[in-house]
């Protein structure tokens, strides 16, 4: 049977599966399952009226639903809660000021009449339509999500992604909502255990292993060995998988997984990696078809050059694939240029690209030429997920150049390689003393140490590089030695050494706001970029914005999503890649303009606006400081990190190495001359499990 009540008080209330026991307004107490309900809900129970020995006469709860809300209040809540695209709290309240307590039956039936409320045009009428209808098919489906600690803003995304068939897939194989962007495997597991999925359930086990993988691949790893990932797996599943290798003989069978001797693969991962041999190869085999009379043509200034660039310039002529590296300082850049001059000079057609578009756009202003991010020089399309050019459809070049190679992570470098012609090509350019990509692999450093591929390692450091302390301390640091600090003013290099990291955050502040825009003309949102190990503590990334943001922001327009607010005029960053924005991880932009009433906001990253509605602010964060991680690729005037013993997990040569050459102008570290000395001494990055060139 069903009855329908508003929950007016909890006598019980597990938090942690959701049992409780409310009293509801009739005065009978409802028990089971009431996750998420709040205080004042109104719901339609169904279950039936028992008896309890101790207790009395109690509602049994099978399954429940809210109920719309009646109440004017109840209502401007409701739809100004950000469910429907287009209204805003607002818009709500002119909405409900207008129709009343018939607000929500007039978006069901007569929706033209919203043409009478202040603010809403035909088009935008057509965007509350359409969105309510979405609204109302995926009601179901959120309400049922509900009970399982599902926030509105997921439950949206399963809808968009699984439609009418979401509850089905909950009930039948609640993992396969791990296919779902912000829903991982505890989440899905949670809802499994709660529909009566066993431990040992194929689905469970299934998504589990992948899972691991999946973390393992977060962490840059293309693969796991069996005894680690069993062992990982027997600590999330609490389940032994150490007898198991028939079930994992299936999972190889059926495509997931990738069994290479006592190695295991995620199989797009272990395919990616020998394509990418594969491609190389077939590179290395196919000749020059230069001629010597060609060669010939080509005037190069050897006084302009240095040997080791010279031979840089005639590799590229001689073989189809060349990588060419160096440090901060040793001439890549006009190595690169002589390469291109030279191709050029004999007429030929060349592209050049990065892994970012930061990156793409520091590229093509060194060298002066248009450079795309990767995704947009393979024509990447969102919508079918897939790469318009392929092998099948290669790219036109006789040149192709690719920048910031120790960015690329496996996948990527596999779409890349798949777009060359044999006849094309490909030179790769990096430096491989950086940190490794974010994704997983080793790419660059795998290519250099495979030893096939010709190599034009720069280590020169030229006369006017020499100049700089920056370069001169990036290479101490790479060799492992104390960075040389004068405390000359006219010095590009500065270390304040502040043992007290409380004191830190408010140092940083008072640069960024007073002194160096004071000093040096620096613009603390265009010139001044804060780099930190970590995101959390008192000089990470968290608290640096906020408090950048309250001293160097007086803005009184924003919006808030969760515990982030953003004003007009905030530094922000991209945090994973929007292909249909065309917007990727670690581009950065500023907000120029915020709808409080819509609650979206636009910010200008380079040249574009890009708009983001209110659903998408949580892939949106303050870059007033960010990651070392997310700097990569990026080149700023001036450069200021702290660095503290509490940062001791993230203190690695490498980090410290990448911060330091991120800086064009003037590098500021602050902090313990310990915690300095430890990352300088600290070589051992994370080994990432990686076989390209090496898979036995």
């Amino acid at each position: 049977m069903q009855i329908e009540e508003v929950v007016e008080s909890f006598i019980y209330k597990n938090e942690s599966n959701g049992y409780c026991v409310a009293v509801l307004s009739n005065g009978v107490k409802a028990v089971g399952i009431l996750s998420a309900v709040k205080l004042g809900e109104k719901l339609k129970l169904t279950g039936e009226f028992v008896t309890h020995p101790k207790f009395g006469e109690q509602f049994k709860v099978d399954s429940y639903a809210l109920v719309l809300p009646t109440t004017i209040d109840g209502i401007v809540k409701y739809l100004g809660s950000g469910l429907v695209k287009g209204i805003g709290p607002s818009t709500a309240e002119k909405i409900v000021g207008l129709f009343q307590s018939e607000a929500i039956d007039v978006l069901d039936n007569e929706p033209e009449r919203l043409l009478q409320v202040d603010g809403i045009g035909k088009k935008k009428l057509e965007v509350i339509k359409k969105s309510w209808e979405e609204q109302k098919a995926a009601k179901d489906i959120m309400i049922y999500l509900q009970s399982f600690d599902i926030s509105p803003a997921y439950a949206m995304k399963i809808f968009n992604m699984y439609g009418r068939n979401s509850i089905q897939i909950v009930k039948e194989n609640p993992y396969l909502l791990t296919n779902v962007w912000g829903i991982g495997f505890k989440t899905a597991d949670k809802i499994g255990k709660s529909v009566g999925f066993a431990d040992d359930n194929h689905y469970r086990l299934k998504s589990g292993i992948v899972y691991v993988l999946n973390n393992a691949a977060n962490d840059g790893h293309v693969y796991l060995p069996l005894t680690e990932l069993i062992q990982k797996c027997n600590e999330l599943l609490e389940v032994d998988l150490s007898d198991s290798l028939l079930f994992f003989r299936e999972l190889d069978k059926d495509g997931t997984i990738k069994i290479s001797g006592e190695n295991i693969y995620l199989q797009y991962f272990y395919k990616a990696e020998r394509s990418i041999e594969y491609k190389i190869k077939d590179l290395l085999r196919t000749s020059c078809k230069l001629s010597q009379a060609q060669l010939n043509t080509i005037v190069l200034k050897s006084d302009y050059y240095s040997e080791e660039q010279l031979e840089a310039i005639r590799n590229s002529l001689l073989h189809k694939i060349l990588i060419l590296t160096g440090g901060p300082g040793t001439g890549k850049t006009t190595a690169l240029k002589g390469i291109i001059d030279s191709y050029k000079q004999l007429g030929k057609k060349i592209m050049l690209a990065a892994p970012t578009g930061r990156a793409a756009k520091r590229m093509s202003e060194v060298i002066g030429m248009e450079a795309k991010t990767i995704h947009r020089l393979l024509e990447y399309n969102p919508e079918a997920n897939l790469f318009l050019v392929n092998a099948d459809e290669p790219l036109k070049a006789d040149l192709v150049v690719i920048d910031e190679v120790s960015m690329i992570d496996t996948m990527m470098m596999y779409h890349l390689v798949d777009a060359i012609h044999s006849e094309t090509t490909l030179v790769l350019v990096g430096d491989v003393d950086q940190l490794p990509s974010v994704g997983c692999g080793n790419i660059l450093n795998d290519l250099i140490r495979s030893g096939l591929i010709p190599t034009a390692m720069l280590t020169k450091i030229f006369r006017q590089a020499e100049q700089s302390q920056i370069v001169i301390n990036a290479h101490r640091i790479n060799k492992g030695d104390f960075p040389i600090v004068t405390g000359n003013e006219t010095s590009d290099f500065f270390f304040i050494q502040e043992p007290d990291s409380s004191k830190i955050p408010s140092l940083i502040v008072e640069l960024c706001s007073k002194r160096l825009p004071a000093k040096y003309k620096f613009d603390p949102l265009k010139d001044i970029q804060v780099l930190s190990p970590m995101y959390k503590g008192e000089t990470g990334v968290d608290n640096i914005n906020s408090l950048q943001q309250s001293m160097l922001n007086n803005s009184n327009t924003f919006i808030t999503k969760g515990d982030k607010l953003f004003k007009i005029g905030d530094k922000v960053i991209q945090l994973r890649n929007n292909y249909d924005k065309d917007i990727y991880n670690g581009d950065i932009g500023v907000i120029t303009k915020i709808n409080k009433n819509d609650q979206n906001l636009e910010a200008e990253f380079g040249e574009r606006l890009v708009r983001f509605e209110y659903s998408e602010l949580e892939d949106v964060s303050l870059a007033y400081a960010v990651t070392v991680h997310k700097s990569q690729g990026s080149e700023y005037p001036c450069v200021i990190m702290p660095i503290t013993t509490s940062h001791y997990v993230m203190l690695q040569r490498n980090l410290l190495y990448t911060a330091v050459t991120r800086a064009s102008q003037m590098m500021i570290l602050i902090g313990s001359r310990q915690a300095l000395m430890m990352a300088i001494k600290n070589k051992k990055s994370n080994k990432r499990y990686t076989s390209l060139f090496s898979e036995k």
